[in-house]
C-alpha cells in the first residue's frame, strides 16, 4: 500500500522543529511500523538525505524504547500495543500518518522522534534499594506472600517505563509510572522496610523534575501498552499520605 507520512524533524533540543511530508509506496501490510520507518530511512539514505532518528531496541514489546506518537495516540491506534508491535495492516492504502515524539517538558527532544527519558531513571534511583538479607539463594516459597498481593505486584511490575502515560496526559503527569514502581515493592513484604522513605523520595523527585499533576482523566491507563491500572495511583497516594503522617 502507499502512504503519506508527516514526520516531526528536529535537529536538537534547542532547534525549532517542523513536520516534513514524505510519500512511501508498496508497503506490505505484514510489515511492522518500525520496519516501515526502516524502509523510509533506506530510501532517504539512497537519496543522500538525513534519515529519521527514532528509538528502538528489542522490537518485541518489552523494552519500551519505541516511543512514537502516532495519529494522536502514544504507540498508535491499537490498545495494549507498543509501536514495534503495531503492524501496517492497521492502516489503509492512501492514509496520512502523523508521527511525533513524546511531548513533555521532562522529556526533551534529542533529535527528531527521540526524547530523553532519563527523568524516569532518576525517579527510580531516588527510590533506592531493598535491604533484605537473603543470605544464600532462598527457596521460592521461603517467604509466604498472599497470592492476591503477589498478582497485583506482578501487574505493576509489568510497566516498561516507555512514557506513554506521560505523553497521553494533558498535564504530562508521571503518576501512573511512579505508582507502578511504588506498588510493585509496597505490596510485597520485601519492599515494606523502605516503603515510607521510598514513596516520599520518588514523589519528591517526580515533582522536582517538572512532571504535572494527576487530574484523573484516565488517559494514562487507556494508552498504556501494558494496561497498568490507575488503582496503583490510589495505592501510591495512600502510601504517601501514611508516610507523611507518620514521619
Amino acid at each position: 500500500m502507499d502512504l503519506k507520512l508527516k514526520i516531526w524533524r528536529q535537529n536538537g533540543p534547542d532547534d525549532k522543529g517542523k513536520f516534513v511530508d514524505y510519500e512511501i509506496k508498496n508497503i506490505s501490510t505484514d510489515a511492522s511500523f518500525l520496519e516501515m520507518l526502516d524502509i523510509l530511512n533506506n530510501e532517504l539514505i539512497e537519496k543522500g538525505e538525513e534519515p529519521v532518528a527514532f528509538d528502538h531496541d528489542c522490537r518485541e514489546g518489552i523494552c519500551g524504547m519505541c516511543s512514537l506518537y502516532i495519529n494522536g495516540h502514544p504507540h498508535g491506534p491499537d490498545a495494549a500495543t507498543t509501536t514495534c508491535q503495531l503492524h501496517m495492516r492497521r492502516f489503509k492504502d492512501g492514509d496520512t500518518i502523523v508521527v511525533e515524539p513524546w511531548r513533555a517538558k521532562p522529556f526533551p527532544i534529542v533529535k527528531d522522534l527521540i526524547v530523553d527519558r532519563s527523568a524516569f531513571d532518576e525517579i527510580i534511583q531516588a527510590g533506592g534499594y531493598i535491604s533484605v538479607n537473603t543470605g544464600g539463594v532462598p527457596d521460592a516459597n521461603t517467604i509466604p506472600i498472599n497470592k492476591g498481593k503477589a498478582d497485583l505486584a506482578m501487574d505493576a511490575a509489568a510497566c516498561i517505563g516507555c512514557g506513554a502515560c506521560v505523553a497521553a496526559c494533558k498535564n504530562a503527569s508521571a503518576m501512573l509510572f511512579v505508582s507502578a514502581k511504588v506498588s510493585q515493592f509496597a505490596l510485597l513484604p520485601q519492599g515494606r522496610i523502605e516503603a515510607k522513605e521510598r514513596v516520599k523520595k520518588m514523589v519528591a523527585k517526580m515533582d522536582e523534575l517538572g512532571f504535572g499533576n494527576c487530574t484523573n482523566t484516565y488517559a494514562c491507563e487507556a494508552e498504556c501498552p501494558k494496561e497498568i491500572s490507575v488503582t496503583n495511583i490510589a495505592r501510591m497516594n495512600r502510601e504517601f499520605f501514611a508516610a507523611k503522617v507518620s514521619s
